[in-house]
């Protein structure tokens, strides 16, 4: 009852967040290239975010044909595919992959899998599409190739039973493309309608429902507004708690295990780490229901 109202009051709609798919064709990209990409294309979507906020339509505008100029969401999915090559430091899922491995102990005998839901999808063939203990969903609001649904993750339905949630959800090198604070929020209170701890059929194995979570490490290392005693402070409330941890000069990789009650506390965006040369990155919770 309460889903359709807060779908309309929802800022975090990934759709609202990108502009028009402009079609362009392949191309390789140095990864200096790769990167430049990736960070103006983040650049002119905070600045969209913010002139939407203002009712600015003309900056909007301006914008959008900016973004259209370099190559819009598909340029920028190309250069994000190729960021996940293995010379450039690998296919994040490798690392879920290998955290949650010692888990399929209890599965090796059975044709139960672990139902997966990934989030901003780039390929099929990545490691957790590629292990028989895993079943998953991929979904991106821009599909790449067959096998990843077009869709947006805040417009998802609801699920109404465990046969619609899952075991795992990846939000891998998702969550910083919400343009908004109070959207990054409300993205992570609803990835916890869509856990399940369901068992296998007739099995007493204990499954522990998990949140695989990427980011460009400055968005914790070097932001004014969130920290890594803030991440954590905000996923506990949700009733997360940290399982495996691991950071490069790049980005940061967390897998956090859902089993405790999501009792989400409100988290403004205020100074926690200031300093001129840093970041804006922040993540807003907001009192009610995920």
């Amino acid at each position: 009852m309460t889903a359709k109202k807060q779908k309309n009051k929802c800022p975090a709609l990934l759709s609202r967040t990108r502009p028009p798919t402009v079609q362009k064709k392949h191309a390789t990209l140095s990864a200096k290239a790769t990167r430049t990409l990736i960070r103006s294309h983040h650049t002119l979507l905070k600045q969209r975010a913010q002139a939407i906020k203002l009712g600015d339509q003309p900056t909007v505008d301006k914008l959008d044909a900016e973004i259209k100029a370099n190559g819009g969401l598909e340029s920028y999915q190309i250069a994000s595919k190729l960021g996940q090559a293995l010379d450039r430091g690998g296919d994040s899922s490798k690392v879920l992959v290998d955290w949650i491995g010692p888990h399929f102990g209890g599965l090796r005998n059975t044709s139960f899998r672990l139902r997966v839901l990934e989030i901003g999808a780039l390929s099929t063939k990545n490691a957790c599409s590629r292990n028989k203990h895993l079943d998953v969903t991929r979904i991106d609001l821009n599909s790449q190739e067959p096998g990843i649904l077009k869709q947006d993750f805040m417009e998802r339905p609801l699920p109404l039973g465990d046969d619609n949630r899952f075991h795992l959800i990846s939000l891998s090198l998702v969550l910083n493309y919400v343009a908004d604070p109070v959207g990054r929020g409300e993205m992570l209170k609803r990835c916890v309608a869509f856990l399940t701890k369901e068992p296998p059929p007739g099995s007493l194995i204990p499954i522990v429902p998990r949140l695989f979570l990427v980011l460009p490490a400055p968005c914790i290392t070097n932001s004014r507004y969130l920290t890594e005693q803030r991440l954590q402070e905000i996923l506990t409330s949700l009733g997360f708690s940290l399982e495996k941890h691991k950071q490069t000069s790049k980005l940061i990789y967390q897998l956090w295990a859902c089993n405790e009650t999501c009792q989400p506390k409100q988290f403004k965006k205020e100074i926690l780490n200031p300093g001129r040369l840093r970041n804006n990155f922040a993540i807003v919770v907001k009192n009610g229901s995920k």
